[in-house]
């Protein structure tokens, strides 16, 4: 008697299915993994993101101007440094502004003639090609500026509008820190600081500097949500997510031997599965958040310096390494820890 084979409805069942990926995704893909020689992607995105929450679709060169130079030249103010290149005359143009001496309209001439000469082009390649999701479509070409597309609106209005700013913002800390710094990539390292909620790097003086807030900054990996249950979380209220060590941070106390305070062991968790009755607390991860917890250190890699770099001077130079370090950290805290916790069926 031979098994007989388990009868499906419809079509036949494929064993791997194309992951869904929404605009959302490709959103995150733009800023997170889009490469950057100069800050400008992060200065459109922040402008698109303004003018999508006004309602409007067509938008001129001189309108995108204004929101697009207020935030280079903000920029420019903590940190000169905001591309690759030794010299720009867009950017020479913004320090001019910060400096008096030339005036706003000025300034937003400057930018209509330097400061969207690659940036819109480029905006959505990731990895050498076009992202599947466009948030504006290019009218320079017919005499126009840029149209906002449907895309942009429903993702600015979305579920996870409240965190799309600070994500873009986090990122760009982050990447002109380590210009600003002007330290070979394998010497950057961003380390937590408990206390502040926040990210911070040394110097070459080994003098601690501020970065930017955790959440921001790890919100985007996780696109956000709470690593554990899958809940949306809104980074940029302090009450509403928190930022968990992976391994409890009281694992320091009993003499455990691995940097908890470091990205690798950060992640985004709402307060009912971090602190919440029934919640995880002082306990481990079952094994299969390990697995998660690895997977997304992996796609953090895949970005950009300075956390790509740092992820991997804390947890090794190839995957199979980084997964080896896991598993040590992992089994060492359940020797000390014994139990283990996961949240209820969601």
């Amino acid at each position: 008697m031979t098994d007989r084979p388990i009868p499906t409805t419809g079509r036949s069942r494929r064993r791997f299915d194309a992951p869904e990926t929404t605009p959302e995704d490709h959103w995150r893909a733009i800023v997170l993994f889009g490469r950057n020689v100069a800050s400008y992607k992060f200065a459109l995105g922040k402008s698109l993101i303004e003018l999508a929450v006004e309602a409007k679709t067509e938008v001129n060169l001189e309108e995108l101007a204004i929101p697009f130079s207020r935030h280079v030249a903000e920029h420019l103010q903590s940190a000169d440094k905001q591309a690759t290149s030794a010299t720009s005359r867009y950017l020479d143009a913004c320090r001019a502004f910060n400096r008096g001496e030339i005036p706003q309209d000025q300034l937003i001439d400057r930018t209509v003639e330097l400061g969207f000469t690659n940036v819109i082009d480029a905006f959505h390649i990731v990895n050498g090609a076009p992202t599947p999701t466009t948030f504006f479509t290019d009218e320079r070409r017919s005499g126009g500026g840029i149209r906002l597309t449907d895309a942009l609106l429903q993702t600015v209005i979305g579920g996870q509008a409240v965190n799309l700013p600070m994500e873009i913002e986090s990122r760009w800390r982050l990447v002109e820190t380590a210009w600003e710094l002007n330290l070979p990539k394998h010497l950057v390292s961003v380390q937590y600081e408990p206390e502040a909620q926040g990210l911070v790097v040394e110097d070459s003086r080994q003098r601690r500097r501020s970065v930017t807030g955790a959440r921001g900054a790890l919100s985007g990996y996780q696109d956000g949500a709470c690593f554990y249950c899958g809940g949306a979380v809104d980074a940029s209220m302090a009450v509403g997510v928190d930022v968990d060590h992976f391994l409890p941070w009281s694992l320091g106390s009993l003499g455990f031997p691995y940097n908890l305070d470091g990205v690798w062991n950060l992640v985004l968790a709402c307060p009912t599965c971090n602190r919440g009755e029934g919640g995880k607390s002082a306990r481990i991860p079952t094994l299969r958040y390990l697995e998660s917890l690895h997977d997304r250190n992996e796609y953090l890699i895949g970005s950009h310096h300075p956390l790509r770099e740092t992820l991997m001077l804390q947890t090794g130079l190839t995957e199979p390494l980084r997964a080896s370090f896991l598993r040590g950290a992992y089994a060492d805290a359940a020797r000390l820890l014994i139990h283990t916790w996961e949240p209820p069926p969601q």
